[in-house]
Parts: C-alpha cells; structure tokens; sequence
C-alpha cells in the first residue's frame, strides 16, 4: 500500500473494511467484476463474528452458537452449504463454509489481515483517503475512490440503565462464551431477543437458578414447525410477492398451530403481531420452562445491591445479571459529521448508498427476516454495478424520499425499539436490490477508473 507522502497519490481502487460475512462476499462481487480493491481485517483470519473467540475482540459468538436460519437459506447464491450437513449448523461449520468459500474463489491474498482501520476521510471528487495501522504499529494512508464498510454491527454492547445499583457479577451478552461461569449462581438473563433466550436456556441447565427477564411479550418461534424449518414453512415466492400484512395471517397460523398462545408457556402475550417485531427463535425455550428450569420474570425495577426486584413487586436474590440488551451501530473510523448512528438510526438509499458522501457505501448493514450472507452478496453486486458504470444514481432528493418513505414503513410496522431501524424483508428486500440497480441504467453514470 502506498502511503500519500510518495509521489502515487493517483490510486482509483476499492477499499473493503472487514472480512467477516459481508465483507467476503463484497471482496468475492469486487474480484470477479475487476474492481481492484483492498480488503482489511482487524483479525487474523475471516469470519468475523462467526469466528469464535476471534482475536480482533469483536465476535459475539458464544461455543453452543447455531444459526436461526436454515442452512440453504443462509448460503451465497453460487456457493451452496454442503448437503450433508445439518439444517442449523453451529459457527464452527459457518466458518468453515467461509473459508472454503474464500479459497474456491481464490480472493484470500487481497485480504490484509492483523490491520486496522483507523480514519477514513473524504479527499474530494469522491475519493477517500484511509489510514491503517498494521502489525508493525505505524500508520499508513492510501487514496480510494470508493469505500465498502462491512465492520458489523454486531460488537458495540449496549447498555441500559436501572435505578439502584447492582454489587453482584455483570456482564453482556458480547462476552458470553460457555456456561461454566454460571455454575451454582443465581442467575438473571435481562432481555428477549435470539441471544437471551439461548442463554437463558443454556444457563438453566447448569446455574442454581436462571431467571430471564421480559419486558414485553414476543412471538417466540420455534426452529421447526410441522418437521419444516421454520423459513421454509411458506414457499419463498410468497415472501416475494406478497406484502407483509397478506403473509402475516398465513404466517401466523401456521405459528399457532405448531406453537399455540404465548401466555401457555407463562410468557406475557405480545401486544402486536408477528412479523411486526424481529423475530425471536428458539428451539429449547418451551421445554426449560416447562420443566421447571427456567424462571419468568417482568421487567426489572430496581436493581438492590445483592438482589433484584421486579415491577410486579418480587425480589429475588441474584449472583449474576448477563445484559442482552443489544449493540449500538458504531464508525469508529469515521467522524460524526460522515455519519452520525444515533439511536441506531442510519440515513442510506436501499440501505447501502450513503446520499451525500459519494463513493460511500455500506454492506450488510441490515437486519433481515432471514439470514445476511445472501443479501450481502446482493448489495455488493448493485456496488459493483455503481463502481463499473453499469448502473448509476438517481438525484440526491429521490434517495431522501426513499429513506423517509422506509422509515416511515419501519415506523408504521414494527413496534419502536431500536433493533428495528435497519429491519428489512429478506425476499423482497433482495428483489428491491435487483430492480433498483436494473433502473439505475437510465441514471447518470461515475465508473471509478480502473487500474
């Protein structure tokens, strides 16, 4: 890499930030499209959050990790999951997927690993200048003309905040790795999401008592229904075609019977409906219940040194409290006048497009009802379409309209919470992708010159 105090200040390439799922599959779109680009990741190895333990800090995968949707759900589209293996394989298998994928197509020597993105500014007619610190400690900056960021948002814990305080053990999810640390403690798992709800019933089989606190009803879906997996219960062209509020009594039906009501199970009822929520998976959690494992509880009210009490006015005592309470979507190598994600709220055209920052985009940046892997790949091709000139942009205005009228779609459907700003429909989502590179033939064109 050259460094801009030299006299090549002139290098037109693609800059990839992050290896993991979506940064892959960027690299992948970009190499076999003849877009020069470099790839840097923190880690020493690709991944990203499905590479336990990873030594760049930032996966959250803890060692009984299984995906919540199926296999060939998650799969690139021209790299299928081996057939042999399980519907819901655990990381271990994800990562190999990952690293077969990269060496089938050969793009593992554009990566530089052990490498650090440290500032990405913009340097004018669109190019951005990134400055990297690698193993040898000192900084080095390169000129792009376009940036990819596919850093996750998935490794930024945050915390919420309760009256009193707490003089027991804490920690987040993010840190959670095997159940040892829970043996013979009192237990509480505060949230209601896909890491709690595994956590939770992990944490019961081996803790002196687990409590999981819920403060508010949800849909908990089970990982089969009717022996299907549960994504592949209604056929994909329905996901496609038809709108949300059309497949949600199907949906909902084929919930009930293989499920039944929520409040059976000594859960709260969900004050909304499904699918207007992030999906909450579980296969184990109406059995640790049911057997008397694990312990419902309302939403905390006050934390009070060595116990809790609860707002329906119990008071249990508790050695831990595991925080699953979500991440915060966060830059670090970007300045808040670039992009500023508070509350999680992100401005970008279909997701990808920053608006006013040309040659910014960002990948995998979505939190869909299905896996990332495939829509990853989709953003990158429409990038790659944008970065050849094969597709363009329509005016700065149209792209705002566009975001509104999502967020506005987000906001009439879902219920408020921030795990939903980046919410998006799998199979029509995908579709949308298609389309809007399709349409952007007619719009201008700025090819990145290619060296």
């Amino acid at each position: 890499m050259s460094n801009l105090n030299s006299s090549d200040r002139s290098q037109r390439n693609a800059c990839i930030i992050g290896a993991g799922s979506s940064g892959i599959a960027a690299a992948k779109t970009l190499r076999e499209r003849g877009i020069p680009y470099d790839c840097f990741e923190m880690g020493s190895g690709i991944g990203g959050m499905w590479r336990y333990d990873n030594d760049n800090g930032r996966s959250s995968a803890y060692k009984s990790l299984h995906i919540n949707t199926s296999r060939d759900t998650m799969a690139y589209s021209d790299f299928p999951l081996p057939r042999d293996w399980v519907p819901f394989p655990d990381h271990e298998h994800v990562l190999k997927y990952f690293e077969s994928y990269v060496d089938h197509f050969g793009f593992r020597d554009t990566i530089t690993f052990r490498t650090k993105v440290e500032k990405v500014v913009p340097a004018g007619n669109g190019d951005w200048d990134v400055t990297v610190v690698g193993p040898d400690g000192q900084p080095r900056t390169n000129r792009y003309g376009a940036v990819l960021v596919a850093n996750g948002h998935h490794w930024n814990p945050r915390m919420v905040t309760y009256p009193g305080e707490f003089h027991g053990e804490q920690m987040h999810s993010h840190y959670y790795r095997t159940p040892d640390l829970v043996a013979g403690k009192r237990v509480l798992v505060i949230g209601f999401g896909n890491s709690s709800c595994d956590i939770a019933c992990e944490s019961s089989r081996v803790a002196d008592t687990t409590f999981m606190s819920v403060r508010r009803g949800a849909h908990v879906i089970p990982k089969y229904m009717f022996g299907w997996a549960m994504d592949t219960i209604l056929p994909s062209w329905l996901w496609t075609y038809l709108p949300w509020w059309a497949i949600r009594p199907l949906f909902a039906a084929s919930l009930w019977w293989a499920r039944g009501k929520m409040s059976w199970y000594g859960l709260p009822e969900p004050e909304h409906s499904v699918l207007q929520e992030h999906p909450t998976i579980s296969a184990d959690l109406f059995n640790v219940i049911g057997h008397g494992y694990l312990k419902i509880k309302p939403n905390v009210q006050e934390l009070r040194g060595d116990s809790v009490q609860f707002v329906d006015g119990s008071v249990e005592k508790i050695d831990l409290i595991v925080w699953c309470t979500g991440y915060n979507i966060t830059f670090p190598f970007f300045d808040n006048s670039i992009i500023d994600p508070l509350n999680n709220e992100v401005s970008l055209y279909h997701q990808v497009v920053h608006p006013d920052q040309p040659g910014l985009y960002f990948i995998g940046l979505v939190q869909p009802w299905g896996a990332i892997m495939p829509l990853a790949e989709a953003q990158s091709k429409w990038v790659a379409d944008l970065l050849t000139g094969t597709s363009g942009l329509p005016p700065r205005d149209t792209m705002l309209t566009e975001i509104q009228t999502h967020r506005s779609k987000i906001a009439a459907r879902y219920t408020k919470s921030d795990r939903h700003t980046i919410q998006v429909d799998f199979y029509p989502y995908q579709r949308q992708l298609t389309k809007v590179a399709r349409r952007g033939r007619k719009w201008p064109k700025k090819p990145l010159n290619l060296t």
